[in-house]
C-alpha cells in the first residue's frame, strides 16, 4: 500500500487558468529549464515532474529493472579460474594488475583492448544517436536510471506533482518532516547500495562484503564507496536535470550526430497547430489537435516544453508521449500528437507526401561499418593473441663495449611474460646480427640460445649480451630480433631492438 495517493489532481492554479478541453484541466507547469526561461546566475527552479502511465513509462521501468538487476547481480557471478586468480566473472583487479571478463584475462600490456572498448562505446553512441536520437540518455544513462528511481521514491512519500508543490509551500510540521526525512533516508540507502556495489567490481565481491561491515575491508573500498554514494545522492536527488544540461558534454556532441531523419521525441506541429483550448461540441476543423493543456510540460523531468522543437535539454525519455496520449484518449482524438518521428517526415506530410523512415543513410552506414570493422579487429586480435610476451630493454650507457678481440658487445635486459597458469621453459634466440654470439651471466648458452624458466602468471628476467665482429656489419646500427619460443606448445613472442657496432676508429677496451 502506498503511503500517499499519487493521483494527479489539478491544483488551484491549474483550475484558475480554465479548462483546456471538457474535463481536462490546464496545468500550470512552466518550462523552467528552457534556454529562453533560465538565467545563468539565477537560482535553480525546482522541477516537479508529474507521474504518467503508458507504454513508454512501462518500457522505462522494465529497462530500469533490467539495468539495476545487471548492476547488482554481475559482481556475484562466478567463473572458475586456476591457481590463486579470483573466481569473479567480471573484475577490475588493480592489486593483481588484471582485468577479468569471464574467460578473458587482460594484462596491463593489453590496455589497448580497454581503449578499443571505449572507442566502440563512442561509435555505438554515435550510431544510436543517428538512428534514434538521445535513446541512451532517455533509457540507459546511469543518471537517468537513478534519477527515475529517486523520483519514484519521492512520489511514494510526497505524492504527485501538485501534492509535492503544496507540501513544499506548507510550514514545517510533523507530516512534512516525516515525509521529507523518510524520502532522504531511502535516497541515502539507495546511494549507499550503489556506491558499495560499484566497489565490488574492483574486489572479490563475497570477500569484500564479508569484511566491509566488520571494518576489515581495504581502506580504498570505504573511500570510494563513500565518494560514489555521495555523488549518487547529489546527482540523482538534487542536481538531476542540471547534470544533463550543464555537466554532461553529450547534449552538445549529439547535436552533430543528428540529422532531419533521426528518430527523436517530436511534437508533430503539422497536426497540432494551431493550438488552443477546445470547447465541448466545437468542431475540430481549421485547428490543431493540441489543446494547450501543458500536460507534456508537467510530465517532463527535464523541465522543458517539447512543443518548442528539438532542444539539447531534452533527454528523449518519451514521458511526454504518454502524457499527451492520455489526453488524446480523453478528448477522443488519435494518439501520437507527440511521438518518435523525424523532422523530414513532418515536412513530407506538409508537402502532401508519404512519410517513412530511412535508417540506412550515409552517416549510419559509416558508423555501422566502422563499428563492425573495429569489433572484428579486436576480436581477431583477442583470439589470435598468445600467452607469451617479451620485452627487451637495451643498455644505453654505454651504447656498446669494444673488446680486446676486436669484437663489440651490446647488453640487453630481456623480460619474458608468462600469462599461462603453469610454469614454462622458454628458449631465447637472436636474429639479424650476422655472426652474432649470445652470452649470458651464470646461464649456459647452447646452440646460441638460452633456456629460461618462467613461473605461472609471472615475469622472468635475464640479462643477455650479443657479441659480434663490427667488420661484418654494414651499418652502425643493425636491427636485431629477440625471439622467445615455448617448445611444448609452440608459442612464439618476438621483440625488436638494435645492435650498435660503434665506430671502429674508437679506442678498444683492452682490459675487458
Amino acid at each position: 500500500m502506498k503511503i500517499i495517493d499519487t493521483l494527479d489532481v489539478a491544483g488551484p492554479a491549474a483550475l484558475a487558468s480554465g479548462e483546456a478541453a471538457h474535463g481536462v484541466a490546464r496545468s500550470d507547469a512552466v518550462a523552467v529549464n528552457n534556454a529562453q526561461q533560465r538565467e545563468l546566475y539565477e537560482k535553480r527552479q525546482q522541477i516537479y515532474p508529474k507521474a504518467v502511465h503508458g507504454f513508454w513509462r512501462r518500457t522505462k521501468w522494465l529497462i530500469v529493472g533490467l539495468l539495476l538487476g545487471i548492476y547488482y547481480l554481475v559482481p556475484f557471478l562466478r567463473w572458475d579460474r586456476p591457481g590463486a586468480a579470483p573466481d569473479q566473472f567480471l573484475l577490475f583487479d588493480f592489486t593483481g594488475r588484471r582485468f577479468y571478463f569471464g574467460p578473458i584475462e587482460i594484462w596491463p600490456q593489453e590496455l589497448y583492448y580497454v581503449t578499443g572498448l571505449l572507442i566502440l562505446g563512442a561509435i555505438g553512441l554515435f550510431l544510436a544517436s543517428a538512428l534514434f536520437g538521445r535513446i541512451w540518455c532517455g533509457y540507459a544513462c546511469p543518471q537517468t536510471v537513478w534519477t527515475d528511481l529517486f523520483i519514484a521514491v519521492e512520489h511514494w512519500f510526497e505524492g504527485d506533482r501538485n501534492q509535492r508543490i503544496r507540501l513544499d509551500k506548507q510550514p514545517w510540521d510533523f507530516n512534512k518532516a516525516w515525509r521529507k526525512v523518510g524520502k532522504h533516508m531511502v535516497w541515502l540507502m539507495i546511494s549507499l547500495a550503489t556506491g558499495g556495489w560499484f566497489v565490488a567490481y574492483f574486489h572479490d565481491a563475497p570477500t569484500l562484503f564479508a569484511g566491509f561491515f566488520t571494518l576489515k575491508a581495504p581502506m580504498s573500498a570505504y573511500v570510494f564507496a563513500g565518494l560514489l554514494s555521495a555523488t549518487t545522492y547529489v546527482f540523482a536527488g538534487t542536481l538531476r536535470e542540471q547534470v544533463c544540461t550543464y555537466m554532461c558534454p553529450w547534449p552538445r556532441i549529439q547535436a552533430a550526430m543528428l540529422d532531419q531523419e533521426a528518430l527523436s521525441v517530436t511534437y508533430r506541429y503539422d497536426r497540432g497547430d494551431p493550438r488552443g483550448p477546445h470547447k465541448k461540441n466545437d468542431s475540430w476543423e481549421g485547428r490543431g489537435d493540441c489543446i494547450d493543456c501543458r500536460q507534456c510540460v508537467a510530465a517532463c523531468p527535464a523541465g522543458i516544453d517539447i512543443r518548442d522543437g528539438l532542444q539539447i535539454e531534452c533527454i528523449n525519455c518519451a514521458l511526454c508521449i504518454d502524457a499527451c496520449d492520455e489526453i488524446m484518449v480523453k478528448i477522443d482524438r488519435p494518439k501520437g500528437l507527440i511521438a518518435y518521428d523525424t523532422i523530414q517526415n513532418i515536412e513530407r506530410r506538409q508537402a502532401g507526401e508519404k512519410s517513412g523512415y530511412r535508417f540506412i543513410r550515409g552517416r549510419t552506414l559509416f558508423y555501422g561499418v566502422l563499428f563492425v570493422g573495429i569489433s572484428g579487429l579486436m576480436l581477431g586480435s583477442l583470439f589470435l593473441r598468445t600467452t607469451l610476451d617479451v620485452n627487451v630493454q637495451r643498455d644505453r650507457a654505454p651504447l656498446f663495449v669494444p673488446l680486446s678481440t676486436g669484437q663489440v658487445r651490446n647488453a640487453y635486459t630481456v623480460k619474458v611474460l608468462n600469462k599461462a597458469d603453469h610454469t614454462r621453459e622458454v628458449r631465447i634466440r637472436i636474429q639479424g646480427v650476422e655472426g652474432g654470439q649470445l652470452q649470458a651471466n651464470e646461464m649456459p648458452v647452447v646452440d646460441n640460445s638460452v633456456v629460461l624458466t618462467a613461473g605461472p602468471d609471472r615475469v622472468a628476467q635475464v640479462r643477455l649480451f650479443i657479441v659480434a665482429d663490427p667488420e661484418r656489419l654494414e651499418h652502425r646500427s643493425v636491427p636485431v630480433m629477440i625471439e622467445v619460443t615455448s617448445p611444448k606448445d609452440g608459442e612464439i613472442a618476438k621483440s625488436k631492438s638494435v645492435f650498435i657496432r660503434g665506430d671502429q676508429s674508437e679506442e678498444r677496451d683492452d682490459d675487458d
